[in-house]
């Protein structure tokens, strides 16, 4: 099934906030945020793979430009969420030198305050989900 980019790009948009443009406020690009914050330093700046510490790993760092080009020209959402989350390792597929993302994510997702329903796991899903949609917008043309 192929994904509808225009629901997901709704959600997001929805899970940032966006009436805070209502407000005269500037509305954050998550995903774009959590890839600076996260993803940079291996990855580097323009997705190509070229970060700071892509000379440390002992895997070469994927390309993230081409992940429509090489899944014949439609990227692969999926992959690329599962990818992320990482909760769900394989044995079979060996080590991981990336980081596992959902965790983390679940990890920072704890509320303040204990006065209203927290669901981390929603909170966990609206950031791939907003990480995933910005790796979509990095794909070469």
């Amino acid at each position: 099934m192929r994904p509808c980019w225009s629901a997901l790009r709704v959600l997001v948009i929805a899970t940032a906030g966006c009436c805070g443009t209502a407000l005269g406020a500037e509305v954050v690009d998550i995903g774009k945020s959590e890839y600076e914050a996260n993803c940079v330093a291996c990855h580097g700046v323009d997705g190509k793979g070229g970060g700071v510490f892509a000379e440390l790993l002992k895997t070469p760092i994927p390309d993230l430009t081409v992940l429509s080009k090489a899944n014949g020209g439609v990227f692969p959402v999926a992959r690329v969420y599962g990818v992320i989350d990482g909760r769900e390792a394989v044995k079979g597929h060996g080590g991981r030198e990336m980081p596992i993302w959902g965790n983390d994510y679940q990890a920072r997702g704890k509320p303040l305050y204990d006065d209203y329903p927290f669901n981390a796991e929603a909170f966990v899903r609206a950031r791939i989900l907003a990480l995933t949609d910005y790796l979509h917008r990095l794909q070469a043309k």
